[in-house]
């Protein structure tokens, strides 16, 4: 099975649907997918997304997006003041997160931009 994104406009995801291969061209399976996805809803801006994220960095989901220049599927960005970070292809906060101490973790408060301490939940298995 293949999946695909359909994107919007701005190549914001809005659905993932699978595509059964034996509709597919094996030796063009993105350009035939998109080719029968377009003829059934009428739509035409799809991306092929690989469940085990074997090419485009990530699997799409829905609210996250195509970065076209980079040929990735970005997930939804967490917070406005984050930003992507063009070599890992990640988003970072406006400041390096903190390590974990003393049985503590880091959580971002957007509101202040920085990273707050709250205990760690242990682990109970």
């Amino acid at each position: 099975m293949a999946h695909f994104a359909k994107l919007d406009k701005d190549n914001n995801v809005l659905e993932v649907l699978v595509v059964n291969n034996n509709t597919l061209d094996s030796a063009n399976e993105e350009a035939s997918g998109i080719t029968f996805l377009t003829e059934l809803y009428g739509h035409n801006n799809w991306r092929q997304t690989s469940y085990n994220k074997s090419f485009r960095k990530n699997f799409a989901t829905i609210g996250g997006s195509y970065n076209e220049a980079f040929n990735v599927f970005l997930p939804p960005k967490p917070f406005q003041s984050w930003k992507l970070n063009t070599t890992t292809l990640e988003w970072e906060a406006p400041t390096p997160r903190p390590n974990d101490i003393n049985g503590f973790g880091w959580s971002w408060f957007e509101l202040n931009q920085e990273w707050v301490k709250f205990p760690k939940i242990p682990d109970l298995n």
